[in-house]
Order: C-alpha cells, then structure tokens, then sequence
C-alpha cells in the first residue's frame, strides 16, 4: 500500500537534535544543481516565455521549443565555461532522453566530471506517466549506459511525486531524492525497499521559480541568493548548512543573467568555511556522519 510523506519520515523538530558535523574548516556547503530537460514538441512544452496569440495554445509550440533549444545549443556551454571558471562541479540532473537527442552535451558533462542525476526519460510530470516504474527503470538504465555509472541521485520532471514514485526510485538503485524541502538537513526516508534519503533543497533560490515564474528582474538572482546565504551562514556557526542553487541553461545561460550566476556563486565561495560539493558527496558525508547523530 502507498504511503503517505509522514508515514515515511517523522516528525522531527531541528533544534531538538544533535548538530551534525561537517570536516573541519567546513560550515556551509553549496550544492549547484544544473537542469538538462528534452522537450518534446509532440507535447504541449513545459515552460513558455510568450504566451500564444489570442490565448489559444498552440502545437507545435516553435516559439518556447526554441527557447529551450536555445540553452542546449548555447546557454549549457556557457555556463559550463563559467562553472570550469569557478572550479564549481554541479550536480548534473538530465532527462535520460539527452543522452539521446543531446549527446554532445552529456558527453561534455561526463567528460568534466560532473555527478549524473537522474530527471526522468523526458520532461513529463510523474503522474501523467502510464507507468512510471518501467519510465523510472528505463531512465536509469538509459543514463548508467552512457556514463558508465548508475545515478544515486533523482529529481522528478517538475519535481512531482505520487505516492508509490518514492518506492519505485529505491527499486531501480535510487539513493537520495532532491524533490523534497521540508528540512535544512538531510533526512532519511522509509520506502518498500532500502531506504532513501531526501536531501536539503529550496524552491526559491532556484531559476525557474524567480526567472520565469515570479518574473523577476535578473538581479534579483543575486541579491535573493546573497540573502539566503548570508542568513544560513550566520546560522552555520552553530550548526552547519547545506544551500541549492538550481540553475537551467535557458534561463541561467542567458547573456544578461550570467553575469548574476556567476556573481553569486564566486562570492558565497569567497567565505572562509564555504565549500561546493555535488549531491553524492553530500549524501556520502551523511551516510558516515549519520551514526555518529
């Protein structure tokens, strides 16, 4: 039978337990996560940045397929210059079907080392899926062949759910979600097989949420995540802290707002005890230090 989300994790209030323990000279750890999507025009697209004539939607889609296309012809390798400039390595969170339709990109991510996450076969939310376990291993399966390694990371399409999603991703290797952002720590996770852990990740500090949904000015990437960050960082003096910073190529990889990401990453980085670590290495560092809490 499904679970609900409280039956897989208690309640569990931060200030009443143990701080956990980052190596020394670490206090806050920044965990980039970088989106590749495929979209597919026989679909209505998953974002839009004009909307159609008269209201009527309209498919194909050219317009907002060709924004999209735009991140993965030009914005990925932009901010993969910027990212190598940084001596940032993301999180690299792909619709298995990139590997496919964009293997000169997957490549380029493999080739620079960067952590494969999982993000579904192509960008369709969970519960629009006849069936999302075969989806779920098809993905997996799909990304371990071309990189050479199963991922141990998951995002959804639209970051969805539906009851059963959690038990199906801990069958096909899953070790830890980012779809969750009910804590600032890692918090493991029950399922029907192993379990899984949900690492700290926002909605807010995050492209799509300020860019094309609240339509933010560009700036406003910067001055919102500098006032995340500075708050978390006062806070990490006494416990530490994880912060997301979720970037995708059509939005972050744009002339007039790379210049913001790249900003905010290099000055969170200038702060003594503050480091950059892809998802696996976060979920490595709890798995050990776990225990110990």
């Amino acid at each position: 039978m499904a679970m609900h989300p409280r039956e897989r994790l208690a309640y569990s209030g931060i200030e009443n337990r143990p701080p956990l323990k980052f190596p020394d000279g670490v206090r806050l750890v920044v965990w980039p996560v970088l989106a590749l999507e495929e979209w597919d025009m026989a679909r209505p697209m998953a974002r839009m940045v004009i909307s159609p004539p008269q209201g009527q939607p309209q498919q194909p889609d050219h317009p907002n397929w060709s924004w999209h296309e735009y991140g993965m012809r030009v914005g990925f390798w932009r901010m993969r210059k910027m990212f190598r400039q940084l001596g940032v390595t993301p999180t690299v969170t792909l619709n298995a079907r990139v590997c496919e339709t964009y293997p000169e990109v997957a490549r380029a991510c493999v080739e620079a080392g960067w952590e494969m996450n999982a993000h579904g076969y192509d960008q369709v939310p969970m519960h629009k899926l006849d069936d999302q376990r075969a989806v779920i291993m098809k993905s997996m399966d799909i990304i371990e062949k071309f990189c050479g390694k199963r991922p141990r990371g998951w995002f959804g399409p639209g970051l969805t759910q539906t009851f059963d999603t959690l038990d199906y991703l801990s069958e096909s290797g899953v070790e830890y979600i980012g779809d969750w952002v009910l804590d600032d720590e890692p918090v493991t996770l029950k399922t029907s097989h192993k379990p899984v852990v949900a690492l700290p990740y926002n909605f807010e500090i995050h492209d799509i949420v300020m860019m094309a949904l609240q339509q933010h000015p560009s700036e406003v990437l910067y001055s919102r995540a500098m006032d995340h960050f500075n708050w978390l960082y006062a806070e990490s003096a006494e416990r530490p802290k994880i912060m997301a910073i979720a970037c995708h190529p059509y939005l972050s990889g744009v002339p007039h707002r790379i210049g913001h990401v790249q900003r905010t990453f290099r000055d969170i980085l200038a702060h003594d005890g503050v480091v950059s670590w892809t998802g696996e290495q976060i979920l490595d560092w709890h798995l050990k230090t776990k225990p110990q809490a």
